[in-house]
């Protein structure tokens, strides 16, 4: 059995974001796959997805000032910046850690660790609504 959906998440702040519950309450198919695999892909060239803590939001404050340390906005190298300040940092920031991410299914829920989640990476200010596209495959 194959599924794919497009979801559209609600716009957050910059940072680090758990969507997990977010996802999946757009995914109730999901609980007809006994094994499967999915895959979380998302549309943007600005933001990312990771997996991650789960349980303490302290963890995604750190992610995020360590990525604003590490990919520093204002650089005066830096040729891209038709949209401000944070465009391409944002860019190098999606690129470090990925555009998707495949977790296995397991009795109609995703097989994740006790404190792994799904987090959104926003890395520009004001990034808007993300499109993420699940493709699911299974039985």
């Amino acid at each position: 059995m194959w599924l794919q959906k497009e979801i559209c998440l609600q716009p957050k702040p910059r940072g680090f974001h758990l969507v997990t519950d977010e996802l999946l309450r757009e995914l109730p198919e999901l609980r007809s796959f006994r094994v499967g695999m999915m895959n979380v892909f998302i549309r943007h060239t600005s933001a990312s997805l990771t997996l991650n803590e789960n349980a303490d939001p302290t963890v995604r404050q750190d992610f995020e000032g360590w990525f604003n340390r590490a990919v520093r906005e204002g650089e005066l190298y830096y040729r891209h910046q038709d949209e401000g300040a944070d465009d391409l940092p944002a860019h190098l920031k999606a690129s470090l850690l990925g555009a998707s991410l495949n977790i296995p299914i397991r009795d109609g829920h995703p097989a994740l660790g006790a404190w792994q989640g799904i987090w959104l990476c926003e890395h520009r200010d004001h990034g808007g609504s993300r499109r993420v596209v699940v493709t699911a495959q299974g039985e």
